[in-house]
């Protein structure tokens, strides 16, 4: 292999999501900090088996997935995992954030059950404490055959905030309809993509890990 095509290889990474939502978000962050990274996603490796969530905390979670994807494609990989910490849940939906409701990535079903629950609460505790967060845990690993092989880089980043009693907004997935970022007068899923970036906890975790990423590539 010339040091050119090199190079090359070495410049493009994958996103071990198939979400569409989560690859539009580092697409878009990964080309402000760092324009010159190829980025793939899942979609460009169908025959990649699924990575069981089997995780207790976002951190093993997001490995799992970085790790397997890095050991298949032969490439650097990308992985996160997030959730909705809620005070009032005792911290749940947390780990479970994506199949909260039972069905993996029912984004509508996961946030009809987490506002009922609230409604339930609310029921008899009538000052409630709906403050929440959106946590990020995102993990980069490498392939047996880069320089790296064997490291793995860590980053989190946190979105603080409340829960409103009925979604709001068309923007975003997940749970942002229903959450109402420490600040703001708008929920995640009224923000623009700018503001979104700026304040989510996968901004952060992005913008935390980006600088470590290019110098690693």
């Amino acid at each position: 292999m010339s040091e050119l095509e090199s190079e090359i290889v070495n410049k493009r990474v994958v996103l071990a999501t198939r979400n569409q939502g989560k690859i539009s978000e580092f697409e878009r962050l990964l080309s402000e900090y760092a324009g010159d990274i190829t980025v793939l996603g899942l979609r460009d490796f169908p025959d990649m088996p699924d990575v069981a969530e089997t995780g207790l905390t976002l951190e093993e979670n997001a490995l799992l997935k970085s790790r397997a994807i890095a050991a298949f494609t032969g490439l650097p990989a990308l992985a996160d995992d997030s959730g909705l910490f809620v005070a009032a849940l005792g911290g749940d939906p947390g780990v479970y954030s994506a199949r909260w409701a039972g069905e993996h990535g029912n984004d509508r079903a996961n946030t009809a059950k987490v506002l009922s629950q609230m409604s339930e609460l609310s029921l008899s505790i009538p000052d409630l404490d709906r403050s929440a967060s959106f946590k990020c845990v995102i993990a980069l690993s490498f392939p047996e055959s880069h320089p790296h092989r064997g490291e793995d880089l860590i980053e989190m980043g946190e979105m603080p905030g409340s829960l409103i009693e009925e979604a709001r907004g068309d923007k975003g997935f997940g749970y942002d309809p229903i959450f109402l970022p420490t600040g703001s007068l708008l929920t995640s899923a009224e923000l623009s993509a700018a503001e979104k970036d700026e304040r989510s906890h996968r901004g952060r975790a992005m913008r935390a890990i980006t600088p470590r990423l290019i110098a690693l590539l």
